[in-house]
């Protein structure tokens, strides 16, 4: 006998708004040690005697634990609700940042970074939020998956001055001690407002041409099979990532080395990041009116024009509107491969394939920030460096082209 369990909060609604500010904050909270490390990269170098891509290790352990946990801390959202992995994920980052500001050796903290922080404490807030956020909301799916991970910027906007101010003042270990604190402290209690499982996706009244439709693209996104387009959208995601990564791992060391210091290089990464969360309401906005595959062909190309503007310009003014401009035009990308997901992939596995292509944009922040890293040993430049991000770039622009010309020419066999 089967038994009907009374509906809670639904689509749409009041709660779904309430969750979304929640997470929001649980973004940008959880999120903060993906950034931190960045303005204290300077600091450990110099502690530890190592080279510039030896000191990029610690970030790029982080984000590929970061992209790993994100697709294990999805598979149990799916199952269990998204609570219990933030509970775990505040609780990691509280034991990962104490690991970190006690290690003895850059492999030590590396390998905090990248177990504590990054596979079990950050990735808990970010991949499974947005795919919780888009089962939550209908008909405006775009602008509160934008919202929700515009809080992984509001992060980089807040933590790197705040960081550096301590790191200045009282050191990075001590800096790492007061985050061990307060992170694992926020995580927790707002874990707590998060145990409400999302609502049974819901099937819309439909023709039978609109239905046969519908599964045609669910079965064969792209027209493809489900692995090949999943594995696509991977491929994408790790170039433009790849490129991504150049100006917001580097910018503090590269304006140190331009003689203007750490922390105008940590202002420019907030500036940076603070214009990131604009591009991702307005991105969000965009993806709800032309799709998530133009959102993220129309993010790619206005990156790859930011990059570009890195090269000829040097000086301290032009540097901040390029920051800017920057956070500007790549802050909606990684949002539209979690729309991209719910519109052409089954949405009852939404959580483990968002966090698949995330975990691939992760993993492209990773490997460009330690490629930045060993290009500028092998230089002396970041000149290398931005041209080896304009070349990623390119190949994510051709992928999500040829992808959106895939889905025209499918849609017009359909019609």
């Amino acid at each position: 006998m089967e038994t009907h369990h009374p509906p809670g909060p639904g689509v749409d609604s009041r709660y779904a708004l309430f969750r979304l500010g929640i997470a929001l904050l649980l973004m940008a909270v959880g999120n903060g040690g993906m950034y931190v490390v960045s303005v204290a990269l300077p600091a450990v170098q110099a502690e530890f005697g190592v080279a510039r891509s030896d000191a990029s290790l610690p970030y790029t352990l982080l984000m590929l634990g970061f992209g790993i946990g994100g697709v294990l801390m999805g598979k149990l959202a799916d199952r269990f609700g998204i609570g219990w992995p933030l509970l775990l994920g505040g609780l990691c980052l509280g034991l990962g940042y104490w690991a970190s500001a006690t290690a003895d050796s850059l492999l030590g903290f590396a390998l905090a970074q990248g177990l504590l922080v990054g596979l079990l404490g950050c990735s808990a807030s970010f991949a499974p939020l947005i795919a919780d956020t888009a089962l939550w909301f209908e008909r405006r799916r775009g602008m509160a998956v934008g919202v929700c991970a515009s809080g992984n910027y509001l992060a980089g906007t807040v933590w790197p001055p705040v960081a550096q101010h301590f790191i200045e003042t009282v050191g990075w270990r001590q800096t790492y001690l007061g985050m061990a604190v307060f992170c694992s402290i926020a995580v927790g209690a707002l874990a707590l407002c998060m145990r409400q499982r999302p609502p049974a996706v819901a099937v819309a009244p439909q023709g039978q041409a609109a239905a046969a439709a519908a599964a045609l693209v669910t079965a064969r996104p792209f027209g493809l099979s489900l692995g090949s387009a999943q594995g696509l959208l991977c491929v994408a995601g790790l170039a433009c990532c790849v490129a991504m990564a150049m100006p917001q791992v580097h910018i503090v060391a590269y304006c140190g080395d331009l003689g203007y210091g750490a922390a105008r290089g940590a202002e420019m990464l907030a500036l940076m990041l603070g214009f990131g969360v604009v591009s991702r309401l307005i991105s969000g906005w965009i993806c709800d009116r032309i799709g998530g595959l133009r959102t993220l062909l129309l993010g790619s190309a206005l990156q790859g024009v930011a990059l570009l503007l890195f090269l000829p310009f040097d000086g301290l003014v032009p540097l901040y509107v390029i920051s800017a401009l920057f956070g500007l035009f790549q802050g909606g990308i990684v949002p539209s491969y979690a729309i991209i997901v719910r519109e052409y992939f089954p949405p009852q596995e939404a959580g483990a394939r968002v966090g698949t292509v995330i975990m691939a944009t992760l993993f492209g922040m990773a490997l460009g920030g330690w490629m930045s890293g060993k290009v500028f040993d092998l230089t002396g430049s970041y000149h290398a460096a931005f041209l080896n991000g304009i070349a990623f770039n390119l190949l994510n622009l051709s992928i999500t082209a040829m992808l959106l010309w895939r889905v025209q020419r499918l849609r017009r066999v359909l019609a």
